[in-house]
């Protein structure tokens, strides 16, 4: 079962923190807990809930995020940090990478940095859920965002394709012995038709799916897809 990573939202601009919630609703695997639109109301979420990762703005209306990043970590250790903001002073910079916040966004942000950050934070959240000895390769990705850094499935993924996600379609078909749309794998995995039928179709490129048209009850073609292999 794949873990669901708990985001507490501190903006002090409401229509900022929708758009937050609206992108983290977008990426498997994370669940927005809550969301503070000032200091003191981020220190009752953070004392109450302990969520595992924390989006924080630096300008709210009590306080500097910079100062609130000290109680959060004090408070809740194992709670992390990205950083929200369009601060870009170097003093308060420095204060972020010296804290140990694990990113920097810088506003506006669009939905792709915004999602490669937290897919990257959900990397390095399962190497850190492992036993034992990491390899080189795993102790890198931690600090690297780089490709080299990352896995060899991640290398081997073109731009656009995310492996969480075309392993969970994967998952999918592999149960859809007699094949099934994209639009109905779609409804099943969370996702539209449309990212649905391009991980399907890159599936077909992989030989680890095929695709045939076939016709519906109404006579209208349809390309369903099969496992193979999987």
């Amino acid at each position: 079962m794949t873990e669901v990573i708990e985001v507490l939202i501190i903006e002090d601009d409401p229509r900022i923190a929708d758009i937050h919630r609206r992108f983290i609703s977008k990426i498997d695997g994370f669940a927005v807990v809550g969301s503070a639109h000032s200091g003191s109301e981020a220190k009752d979420w953070v004392t109450s809930m302990k969520p595992d990762l924390v989006l924080l703005d630096v300008y709210l209306p009590d306080m500097m995020g910079t100062e609130l990043m000290a109680f959060i970590q004090a408070e809740s250790a194992d709670t992390d940090i990205i950083f929200i903001t369009a601060a870009a002073e170097v003093s308060v910079v420095k204060q972020a990478f010296r804290g140990g916040v694990i990113d920097y966004i810088l506003k506006p942000l669009t939905f792709d940095r915004f999602q490669d950050s937290l897919r990257f934070y959900q990397k390095k959240r399962k190497t850190l859920a492992n036993t034992g000895k990491l390899q080189e390769e795993s102790i890198q990705l931690l600090w690297h965002s780089d490709k080299s850094a990352i896995s060899s499935d991640s290398i081997l993924t073109p731009k656009g394709i995310d492996p969480i996600t075309k392993e969970k379609v994967m998952m999918h078909l592999k149960q859809q012995l007699n094949g099934i749309t994209a639009e109905k794998l779609g409804l099943a995995s969370g996702l539209s038709r449309s990212t649905a039928r391009r991980y399907l179709e890159f599936l077909v490129s992989e030989h680890k799916a095929a695709a045939e048209l076939m016709y519906g009850t109404i006579g209208r073609p349809e390309r369903r897809y099969f496992p193979i292999n999987l």
